[in-house]
C-alpha cells in the first residue's frame, strides 16, 4: 500500500490526540478521547500519551505477528494498560481511551477492525464505497444530548451541559448496551466489528477520525465516494481544509450542533497496487 495522510490538532498549540502509524503493509489510526476541563481522572498520563503509546504497540504487533487484529488489540491494550497500572487509578471513570482502526494486508487478504467512531472506507470501484462504522456511540449519546445541543458553544452553560453529558456517558462506556473503546479492559477488543476483504477487489481505503468523517456525517460537504475523490486528487490536507473552513464558518455551532467548535482531524489515504 501506498500511504498518505494529514493530521491537525483542533486548536494550534494543543496536543493532538490522534495517532497515526503505517507501513507498507499495514495502517492503525486512533483517535484519542479528550476530556472537557472539570471532569477528574484517575490517570497521571494524558490522553495523547494513551493514543500514541498504544498506537505505537499495536503497528509493531501488526507487522510482527499474522495473528487475528482482535487478539492483537486485546495484546496492546494489556500491555499498555500494565505500563501504569500501579501508577493510576484505572477504575476511574475519566481514564484514558481511544478509538481504533486497523488495516493489515495477509496474503492475498485484507484484514480490518473498528473499534469506536472512527471510520473505515474500502473502495471497492462500485458507486457506493463500502463504508465501516461503529454506530453505537451514536446511538447511545443520541437521546442524551437534548440539553447540550439546545445551547451555543462558547458559553458557561455550554461547557456546564458538555461536562455534564460526558459524564453520564461515561456509565455506558465499555459496557453491554452502551458503547466500547480501547481503554484497560482488553476484553474490549472482542467488540470491535471485524473483516476480511480480497486484497485485489480494493482500489483504494481511507481511515478517517470524526474530526474528518464529519465533512459527511455532520457539515453534509460530499458524500462519502465525493470524499474518497478529494483524498485521491487533492489529498488528505483539503479534506481537513474542507472540514475546518465549515467549522469557522459556524464558530458558536448555530447552524451544526456539536460538543466543541474544533476537533482534532486525522485522515489517511491508502492507494493499493492490487488493481
Amino acid at each position: 500500500m501506498r500511504v498518505t495522510f494529514a493530521s491537525e490538532p483542533a486548536y494550534a498549540g494543543r496536543p493532538n490526540e490522534d495517532f497515526i502509524g503505517a507501513t507498507p503493509d499495514a495502517v492503525v489510526l486512533l483517535d484519542g478521547a479528550s476530556v472537557p476541563p472539570g471532569i477528574e481522572s484517575g490517570c497521571t498520563h494524558s490522553v495523547r500519551w494513551y493514543s500514541h503509546t498504544l498506537g505505537s504497540t499495536l503497528l509493531t504487533e501488526m507487522t510482527q505477528s499474522a495473528g487475528p487484529l482482535p487478539e492483537l488489540l486485546a495484546k496492546g491494550i494489556k500491555h499498555v494498560t500494565s505500563l501504569h497500572d500501579f501508577t493510576c487509578d484505572l477504575s476511574h471513570g475519566g481514564s484514558p481511551s481511544a478509538t481504533v482502526v486497523m488495516l493489515r494486508q495477509a496474503g492475498d487478504q485484507l484484514d480490518w477492525l473498528v473499534l469506536g467512531d472512527s471510520t473505515l472506507i474500502l473502495d471497492t470501484g462500485t458507486a457506493e464505497p463500502m463504508v465501516v462504522r461503529d454506530d453505537r456511540l451514536d446511538r447511545v449519546a443520541a437521546p442524551r444530548r437534548t440539553r447540550l445541543d439546545a445551547l451555543f458553544g462558547g458559553t458557561p452553560e455550554h461547557a456546564t451541559a458538555l461536562r455534564g453529558y460526558v459524564e453520564g456517558l461515561a456509565d455506558y462506556r465499555n459496557r453491554d448496551g452502551g458503547f466500547w473503546v480501547a481503554a484497560t479492559d482488553p476484553l474490549a477488543a472482542d467488540q470491535a466489528l471485524t473483516g476480511s476483504v480480497p486484497a485485489d477487489s480494493v482500489y483504494a481505503a481511507a481511515l478517517l477520525s470524526d474530526g474528518a468523517s464529519d465533512a459527511v456525517d455532520r457539515y453534509h460537504l460530499v458524500t462519502w465516494r465525493q470524499l474518497l475523490d478529494t483524498l485521491a486528487q487533492d489529498g488528505p490536507a483539503e479534506l481537513i481544509r474542507q472540514v475546518r473552513a465549515a467549522e469557522q464558518s459556524d464558530p458558536h455551532g448555530e447552524r451544526w450542533r456539536r460538543s466543541k467548535t474544533h476537533d482534532d482531524s486525522t485522515a489517511v489515504f491508502c492507494r493499493t497496487y492490487f488493481r
